[in-house]
């Protein structure tokens, strides 16, 4: 057998097609085949196999990204379900108690002391809705201070009056504590870090300028119309 004849079948074998010939025999002895065969296989390995990738340590990221442990969200809603509760018992007081500043001033101060205290509860067991409150509560409290301030300087109000105000005060700053947790807890980790830069090596691929698949044409189908 001819050295072309024996490489002819042993390419075939190599591609794993069938050979024309056994090249066995002449493989045995002929040390120059044997040196071509195995220049093939390698050669055939290294296009088959390639060292995978640098992969970027996003330990870091993940650790910064990680929500609270749930140990610590639900002690900021059980606090926030305290102050609820407090303010719930203080429009109760105040919806009994109509006598002072008349009835209907009473039932004001009172209905919107028992809203307060029904959000800031249904926002210690449903962290979602605390986000929704946040503005309106904000800008009560926000009023409120001022008013209360100049009230305090005038002499129309005293200390104590003014100290059942404090449950409200705690409560919207638990209030934005428990949005800022639940808002957290559902954020999606970074897409780049800084090891992004160094993961890469050797020749580079550009990317495609926008990952959103092109829109199809609009096109108006005639029904029952064709075309002449």
């Amino acid at each position: 057998m001819r050295c072309e004849d024996c490489r002819e079948a042993l390419s075939a074998r190599l591609d794993g097609e069938a050979e024309p010939v056994s090249p066995d025999e002449h493989l045995a002895t002929c040390a120059e085949c044997r040196a071509w065969f195995a220049g093939a296989e390698r050669l055939r390995r290294t296009m088959l196999l390639r060292p995978a990738p640098p992969v970027p340590d996003l330990t870091a990221a993940i650790l910064e990204r990680t929500p609270a442990p749930s140990g610590e969200r639900w002690g900021r809603r059980i606090a926030l379900a305290v102050v609820a509760i407090g303010q719930l018992g203080l429009a109760f007081a105040q919806l009994i108690d109509t006598a002072h500043g008349g009835i209907h001033v009473g039932h004001e101060s009172g209905a919107w002391n028992l809203a307060v205290g029904i959000g800031l509860l249904t926002a210690a067991l449903l962290p979602r809705t605390a986000g929704g409150q946040l503005p309106l509560l904000t800008g009560f409290v926000g009023v409120l201070l001022v008013l209360s301030a100049g009230d305090l300087a005038a002499g129309q109000v005293t200390l104590s009056r003014l100290a059942t105000h404090l449950l409200v005060v705690l409560g919207l700053a638990l209030l934005y504590a428990v949005h800022r947790g639940h808002r957290d807890a559902g954020t999606p980790l970074p897409a780049a870090t800084a090891d992004d830069g160094a993961a890469t090596s050797g020749s580079t691929v550009d990317a495609p300028a926008t990952g959103r698949p092109r829109p199809r044409p609009f096109r108006r189908q005639a029904h029952g119309r064709h075309a002449a």
